[in-house]
C-alpha cells in the first residue's frame, strides 16, 4: 500500500514569544515493512536533523526571533507492506530489555498489576502473541476511546481508573501491564489510514516482544483498534512512552496563552 500523508501542526500565541524549541519525530522510520518514497518537513526558524537514542529520525527546531505562531508541516508518500501476524522483521542494535523499565506515565498501580496478572502468563514464562492479544482485548473493553477525557500528562493508572482515554492512554496501559511482568514493550507513534472512520490524525500503538513457536521478536499491536498492525500504518518513532516518541514536543519562553490546531490527512494512493 502507498499512503499519502499531510500533517500540519499550528501553534498560535496571544503574545509574541521570545524563544521556542521543539523536538520533532515527524520522519518515518527506515524499516523493512515501510519505505519513504518522498518526504518534506517545512518549518520556520532553524531545524537540524539527528538520530536519537532509539534510532528515530529526529529534528530540533529553534526560533530565536519574536513570533506569535509556529507552523510545522510534513508531507510525503510512504509505501507499506502487510506484516504476517504483526511481526516486525527489523534488525536492531538495542536490547529489548531497555523497554522493560517503567516511566512516570506507565508506573504500575494495584489496578494495573491486577489486570496484568489476570491476562498475562506468570513472570518468567514465555509470552506468545495470543497472550498479548488477550491483554489488548481487555484494555479495549476497559478503557473506552473518548476524545478529551485525558491529556498528555495523564498516566496509565489514571486512564484505567477513569475507564476512558485515547490511543496514547491505551498504549500506556498496555506498556504498564507488560512491564509489570518484565515483558519488553514500547510505545509507537505514527499515522494510520482512517478508512471510512474519518479519524485521520497522529496515532499511537505498541510493540511487544514475543516468543512464539515459529518466531521470536517484536510484534506490533494497535490497542485502540484491538488488532495487529497492518499495512495501513506508518511508523514515525519508538520510545518508552509518549514523552520519548511524541511527534512534536517542546517549550517556549514569552508567556500568554497557547492554542494548537492539528490537521492530518492520510489517503491510500
Amino acid at each position: 500500500m502507498q499512503l499519502s500523508i499531510r500533517h500540519e501542526t499550528l501553534y498560535r500565541y496571544s503574545v509574541a514569544q521570545a524563544y521556542s524549541i521543539e523536538q520533532l519525530h515527524l520522519t518515518p522510520r527506515a524499516e523493512p515493512q515501510q519505505r519513504v518514497l518522498s518526504w518534506r518537513i517545512t518549518t520556520p526558524g532553524h531545524c537540524s536533523g539527528y538520530s536519537d537514542a532509539y534510532g528515530n529520525v529526529s529534528h530540533m527546531l529553534t526560533l530565536n526571533d519574536p513570533h506569535d505562531a509556529v507552523r510545522i508541516l510534513v508531507e510525503g508518500v510512504v509505501a507499506t507492506t502487510l506484516l504476517h501476524g504483526g511481526r516486525l522483521l527489523t534488525q536492531e542494535n538495542l536490547s529489548p530489555l531497555i523497554f522493560t523499565v517503567s516511566t512516570r506515565l506507565t508506573q504500575p498501580t494495584p489496578a494495573l498489576l491486577a489486570l496484568a496478572d489476570a491476562t498475562l502468563p506468570p513472570r518468567g514464562e514465555k509470552v506468545r502473541t495470543a497472550d498479548l492479544l488477550r491483554l489488548t482485548a481487555h484494555i479495549f473493553g476497559a478503557v473506552a476511546y473518548v476524545t478529551g477525557a485525558t491529556d498528555v500528562f495523564s498516566t496509565a493508572g489514571e486512564a484505567l481508573t477513569l475507564g476512558a482515554g485515547v490511543c496514547q492512554d491505551h498504549a500506556h496501559v498496555f506498556l504498564a501491564c507488560c512491564h509489570a511482568h518484565d515483558i519488553p514493550a514500547r510505545y509507537v507513534s505514527g499515522y494510520i489510514d482512517p478508512e471510512s472512520t474519518g479519524h485521520a490524525a497522529s496515532h499511537a500503538w505498541v510493540d511487544a516482544w514475543v516468543e512464539d513457536a515459529d518466531f521470536t521478536g517484536w510484534i506490533s499491536i494497535d490497542v485502540s483498534h484491538n488488532r495487529l498492525m497492518t499495512d495501513a500504518y506508518c511508523r514515525l518513532a519508538i520510545g518508552r512512552d509518549y514523552e520519548s516518541a511524541a511527534p512534536v514536543r517542546g517549550m517556549r519562553r514569552g508567556g500568554g496563552d497557547e492554542t494548537m490546531t492539528v490537521e492530518a490527512t492520510i489517503v491510500p494512493v
